[in-house]
């Protein structure tokens, strides 16, 4: 079952960890492509030095402080491409970025965008899993309540979740220790 628009209307921690175990798919005009969310990061836009959101508005951080249940898509390093979930409501930039998924349905078609045939490989990583599933900058603003790119639950799927200070966030401080990234306990396809 998809995912409602309220499940995102909580803070990003909390929808975070909700989203381990939690089916991404996306729909697209080449074929259908789905990941159980294994690996995920929050980030808390008014707290949180690490946050895109934390020194305010701008055009690349706009979809952030509307209401939750939006792809925040964006580009880092010049050429990697990132997804997230915005979460909270109106005004509180929450987002949670999506790091690793384990691939379940449209394999062949992640194997060949990726030319990995190893599949721990093709989703675990935040670039790695939206070149797999054909996640573009196109797809910022995204509704998740849609048709196109979507989470849904995964019947009697309970994952043992860990949390853990994210990853590559140094600059931030104090944040930079926060447990705020939550991985599926011993899955294969978490980034690191």
């Amino acid at each position: 079952m998809k995912l409602c628009r309220e499940f995102y209307l909580r803070s990003g921690v909390e929808v975070a960890k909700d989203l381990i175990g939690k089916k991404l798919v996306h729909n697209s005009a080449a074929g259908l492509t789905a990941g159980i969310i294994v690996e995920v990061e929050a980030y808390m836009g008014r707290i949180d030095k690490a946050a895109h959101a934390y020194k305010g508005r701008t055009a690349r951080t706009e979809i952030t402080f509307g209401e939750g249940g939006f792809a925040y898509i964006y580009l880092i390093y010049g050429r990697n491409i990132c997804m997230n979930v915005v979460a909270n409501v109106k005004e509180i930039p929450d987002a949670v970025l999506i790091r690793a998924l384990q691939p379940v349905e449209g394999i062949n078609l992640m194997i060949e965008r990726r030319q990995k045939n190893n599949l721990r490989e093709l989703c675990n990583g935040p670039s790695k899993l939206t070149q797999a599933m054909a996640i573009t900058k196109n797809h910022y603003g995204v509704d998740l309540c849609g048709d196109e790119l979507f989470i849904e639950t995964v019947e009697d799927f309970q994952p043992e979740i860990v949390a853990t200070p994210r990853i590559n966030i140094d600059y931030a401080g104090d944040a930079a220790k926060f447990l705020w990234r939550f991985i599926q306990k011993n899955n294969p396809c978490v980034s690191k």
